[in-house]
């Protein structure tokens, strides 16, 4: 594959792809010619797309990292952070790194997707001015219009069968902003306000009404100290108050906090914090803490939501996306 924008710091295409030959064709030798250039390489995607690499790319696989995209990116808010950044971070050295990320695949859910989405958005702010380029593959024949849509939206250059083009769609921000969609509001769940004086009685309420609701194990722990960070965030930086609710959706506890401040940081929570920096780290806790972490923000507030498992196990229901 050639990068005809190469010499640019940061460089971010899709490959819209066809079946596995089509994917073969855009991934190996992408990752071949970093590899020949002496750029350390990462892929995370899906187990299926790995292992066709790790065939393609025979015993030169043995210098790539491979990373399990169901498991790591599962929240796509902890991608930036836990899959890219890490691995671009532990490279400073090198000229420039070589990175697939595979974000997007059919059995995504519907409420996951504007999370997914903003995530492909995010990664031209996160990445600017830095050597790497991420490749981002995207199923052109199991995917949805809209994907591949928002996909020219988020991707300055597109690869398919066909060549490289430049996207005139492209457009980050307005994805940014479209997907920043007010949240749905539960059939029923349990409230309860808060404020600076009340936090450990917030705490208490949601570990109850999860108890209630058959959640244990590791996924109660992890539950109180998403509230935990997210209500101290609401008093901190929210006008001082706001509002829990909990409730079961499938086999996952949702926990939502809705305060007066407005979130004007989009990359809050998936920017990795300096280690001498002071706080600033408990979005970023609750994302690698969560299955997904939704968020809507404006001038009448912020509400911010995240996903559990019930059970203690990893994991979320697979409906087939956009429902």
């Amino acid at each position: 594959m050639s990068t005809a924008t190469s010499h640019e710091p940061f460089v971010h295409p899709a490959l819209f792809y066809r079946g596995s030959d089509q994917y073969i064709a855009g991934t190996v030798p992408f990752l071949r010619e970093g590899l020949d250039a002496g750029e350390p390489a990462a892929v995370a995607a899906p187990p299926d797309r790995l292992e066709l690499i790790r065939e393609g790319l025979g015993e030169r696989a043995a210098e790539v990292r491979f990373i399990d995209m169901t498991e790591a990116g599962r929240n796509p808010g902890r991608i930036i952070p836990s899959v890219l950044r890490k691995f671009a971070d532990a490279h400073t050295g090198a000229r420039r790194v070589r990175i697939i990320g595979e974000p997007i695949w059919q059995s995504r859910s519907a409420v996951e997707y504007p999370a997914c989405v903003q995530h492909e958005a995010l990664i031209n702010a996160a990445f600017a001015g830095r050597g790497a380029t991420i490749l981002c593959p995207y199923d052109a024949d199991r995917l949805e219009k809209q994907a591949l849509s928002d996909a020219l939206a988020t991707h300055p250059v597109v690869i398919d069968a066909d060549g490289e083009t430049q996207s005139a769609a492209y457009s980050p921000e307005q994805i940014i902003a479209r997907y920043n969609e007010p949240l749905l509001a539960p059939p029923v769940a349990a409230a309860c306000p808060f404020v600076a004086q009340t936090l450990p009685d917030a705490r208490d309420f949601a570990v109850s009404q999860a108890r209630s609701l058959g959640v244990s194990g590791v996924s109660l722990g992890d539950l109180e100290l998403a509230v935990a960070e997210l209500t101290t965030n609401s008093v901190v930086h929210g006008a001082g108050s706001g509002t829990l609710r909990i409730w079961a959706e499938s086999d996952r506890i949702v926990c939502e906090i809705h305060d007066g401040g407005q979130l004007t940081d989009p990359l809050a929570g998936r920017r990795p914090p300096h280690p001498t920096q002071p706080g600033g780290r408990g979005l970023l806790l609750v994302h690698q803490l969560a299955d997904l972490v939704r968020v809507h923000t404006g001038p009448d507030g912020t509400t911010i939501r995240c996903y559990l498992p019930a059970s203690g196990q990893r994991g979320g229901p697979t409906r087939t996306y956009p429902v």
